[in-house]
């Protein structure tokens, strides 16, 4: 931590670069009466660019990590469905199949792996459960826009009525 304050910003000394560029330009045309020369137009380029370095050059913010919370046990997983079953004769076979129970997280837009992990150790495991959710706690949770977890329960909503 302390070779971090130690450290000198370099987007500080381009600030500081574009700066001196600016103030040298503003002295030369207060006191020209010529047109603005092609020097002028220069360094005020350069002020500019060097102020869009300094830019890139500063530090990242530095996010704050929620304080790690114990992992909530596994909740108990419904049975698997049963195989389809076959009725009917031989000349006509009708296919019963169950719908899929348990549709993953990654199913629903916005969701990928990362996210998926952080629903399932908030105890929400599957596009079922998210469709039950809160919206406004699910976001305080995750540290988002209540937006965003409204989006993805009437996504799994949607899908939920679908199977």
């Amino acid at each position: 931590m302390a070779r971090e304050k130690d450290k000198m910003r370099s987007d500080y000394a381009l600030y500081t670069v574009a700066i001196i560029f600016f103030i040298i330009t503003g002295i030369v045309l207060a006191y020209e009466t010529k047109p603005v020369e092609l020097w002028a137009i220069t360094t005020t380029v350069l002020g500019l660019f060097f102020i869009g370095l300094g830019y890139t050059q500063r530090p990242k913010a530095k996010v704050q990590t929620a304080a790690a919370t114990p992992p909530t046990p596994p909740s108990i997983q419904p049975a698997p469905p049963p195989p389809p079953t076959i009725t009917g004769t031989v000349e006509e076979k009708v296919v019963e199949t169950a719908v899929p129970a348990g549709t993953p997280l990654t199913e629903i837009k916005g969701i990928g792996e990362k996210r998926s992990e952080k629903l399932k150790a908030l105890g929400i495991n599957n596009v079922e459960e998210l469709a039950k959710a809160s919206a406004k706690e699910l976001a305080s949770k995750l540290k988002i826009s209540p937006k965003i977890t409204q989006r993805w329960i009437e996504n799994a909503k949607k899908l939920t009525e679908k199977s």
